[in-house]
């Protein structure tokens, strides 16, 4: 970890956009350290059978089908930098193209360094066999102001990218605003922090590790069940932020509150779902997992809790709190296969009031 290479990658930012975003993922890798990723035998096929019984289970419990990708990559904490800036970048698209003063794609490789495979040091194995399932303005001083405003911006990100990579355990990606719609998904797990992790929390590693891969493989079955989800979540960030901005030239009018409320409505729905149906369909104990897990997600030191606010990693916990509690009560109502009703379509998504209120939900859908 080299603080000062990656103060100095800050303060170099330079370019056209908003954020520098080979400097903002360099100075969050100066700031991290990788960590390893040297396998044994043992763990390669701990990781390989731990998603495949996962996918096994799940769909046995939530009586839905989907796949899951043919290989899964086992990454340290700068490939998850660089798997997770190409994201970044595509969402802050609009923001850039509309400080460049644009009104069509900022020009550029859009994907960064977020390719999912071929990155260098990372584990990829083999989950199933073969036969298995314009220009800036020119007034005095507006120079110097969006130098500085890009230095900020670049540290905000890679201080972003950095805690994130230090604390992601695992990831399911499906490619949500990719350039090639036709890609496929990515399972990513981070090895040196779920190693960690498990020290930490003083429990077995792999039972530990197989946890998180039933995690991670709920929401491959949450997005294998619900093919128009990514659709549906991409258009609601896209609205959210053409809103910030101005969309087509027109002036900004601020977040869309519309497409805020389902966006955050469909995120609580997506990892409530997924808290559920890992605790119902994972074969061992899991009750100390779980409150250990949630001890930390709200704990740590001062700097931890500032970061989690910053990054709004309360919100998320608290998504997952009143996502999880809806689908308790569905799945005690009716049982865990009436819960995956919410993936037939998109109508059938709670609201942000139905989440708060299930019987509600329960009698508009009636799964």
């Amino acid at each position: 970890m080299d603080i000062l290479r990656s103060a100095r990658a800050v303060v170099e930012a330079e370019g056209p956009g908003v954020v520098d975003w080979d400097r903002a993922a360099a100075a969050a890798k100066s700031a991290t350290e990788p960590g390893s990723v040297a396998l044994t035998d043992a763990e390669r096929a701990g990781y390989a059978a731990d998603v495949r019984d996962a996918r096994s289970r799940l769909a046995a419990v939530a009586g839905i089908d989907f796949d899951v990708p043919d290989a899964i990559e086992v990454q340290n904490r700068h490939h998850w930098i660089d798997a997770s800036v190409g994201t970044f970048r595509r969402v802050m698209d609009p923001i850039e193209a509309a400080a460049a003063g644009e009104t069509g794609e900022v020009g550029g490789d859009s994907g960064g360094n977020g390719a999912a495979g071929g990155r260098a040091g990372t584990d990829s194995i083999d989950v199933l066999p073969d036969d298995s399932v314009g220009p800036v303005g020119s007034a005095p001083g507006t120079a110097l102001v969006q130098d500085l405003s890009r230095v900020a911006n670049t540290g905000s990100m890679a201080f972003a990218l950095g805690f994130l990579a230090r604390n992601v355990l695992g990831q399911y990606d499906p490619l949500l605003l990719a350039d090639e719609p036709d890609a496929d998904h990515g399972l990513y797990f981070v090895h040196p922090n779920i190693v960690a992790v498990a020290a930490s929390l003083d429990v077995d590693y792999p039972r530990f590790r197989r946890w998180i891969a039933f995690h991670e493989v709920t929401h491959a079955a949450e997005f294998g069940a619900a093919p128009w989800l990514p659709e549906y979540l991409e258009s609601r960030v896209e609205r959210g932020v053409e809103g910030m901005v101005g969309g087509a030239g027109g002036a900004a009018s601020g977040l869309d509150p519309d497409a805020f409320a389902e966006l955050q409505a469909a995120m609580t729905a997506v990892e409530g779902y997924a808290e559920v149906l890992m605790d119902r369909a994972f074969d061992g104990e899991y009750a100390d997992l779980r409150r250990k897990l949630d001890e930390r997600r709200g704990g740590g030191g001062p700097v931890r809790r500032l970061a989690q606010r910053l990054l709004g990693l309360g919100l998320k916990r608290r998504q997952y709190e009143r996502g999880a509690a809806f689908f308790r009560h569905v799945a005690d109502e009716r049982g865990i296969e009436a819960a995956g009703a919410v993936w037939e379509r998109a109508e059938n998504l709670p609201t942000a009031e139905e989440i708060d209120d299930p019987e509600a939900w329960l009698v508009r859908v009636d799964p």
